[in-house]
């Protein structure tokens, strides 16, 4: 349905075919890489690593964009990066090389580099799909925290459609014919457009039950 190229336009990783996008007030397009670093976390579903990386490393190039040309961390910076780790529900990962975790572990992790990066968006595709139930619940509710206590926007892609009717504040609900329904989960409930997006011969969503 295109979830992904939304994001990766949203990020500007690759062209808007039309319209505008600002953050913070801000032209995407005029601002320069370090300071869209500085507005924007980016966790997409193709990670690629370093050999002998191990996750503090990762989480710690969280802090690159506000280090300044040297990229040396400050006291301040380590700090930052040990609270990423312990919010992501990640810190029993410290120390432990990247490519000998699972890939729901490294899932945390990288919510914990972008924590560490103190965006004011965060963009994140299939952040869940490696995770288990409990797993799924507690990292959305991680990432709503967020966006209260800092004041950010988190927008995320999922599959998982009951917790994002949950969780989230608003839904943006891609049909697959280049359509966007977007409203409250409430407002997108009672249009019907989730059966028309979800139901099969075998599965049939309730608006009445959710």
């Amino acid at each position: 349905a295109g979830k992904s190229t939304l994001l990766r336009t949203l990020a500007g990783l690759q062209p808007a075919l039309s319209g505008r996008i600002q953050v913070s007030g801000q032209e995407l397009q005029s601002m320069s890489p370090a300071e869209r670093a500085r507005q924007i976390a980016v966790v997409l579903t193709e990670r690629q690593f370093g050999l002998g990386l191990r996750t503090d490393d990762v989480v710690a190039m969280g802090r690159q964009p506000h280090t300044g040309w040297r990229g040396n961390l400050s006291s301040d910076d380590f700090i930052l990066v040990e609270l990423a780790l312990e919010q992501a529900g990640a810190s029993h990962l410290a120390g432990r090389f990247i490519d000998d975790l699972s890939d729901g572990e490294k899932q945390r992790v990288m919510i914990a580099r972008a924590i560490a990066q103190s965006p004011k968006l965060m963009l994140l595709d299939e952040i869940t799909a490696f995770l288990d139930l409990p797993g799924r619940v507690a990292t959305m509710l991680l990432l709503k925290e967020y966006a209260v206590e800092k004041g950010a926007v988190v927008i995320l892609s999922s599959h998982d459609l009951e917790l994002s009717l949950q969780l989230a504040d608003t839904i943006w609900l891609l049909d697959g014919s280049g359509c966007c329904i977007a409203g409250s989960p409430e407002s997108v409930q009672e249009t019907g457009a989730i059966g028309k997006v979800f139901d099969t011969d075998k599965v049939g969503y309730s608006a009445s039950l959710g």
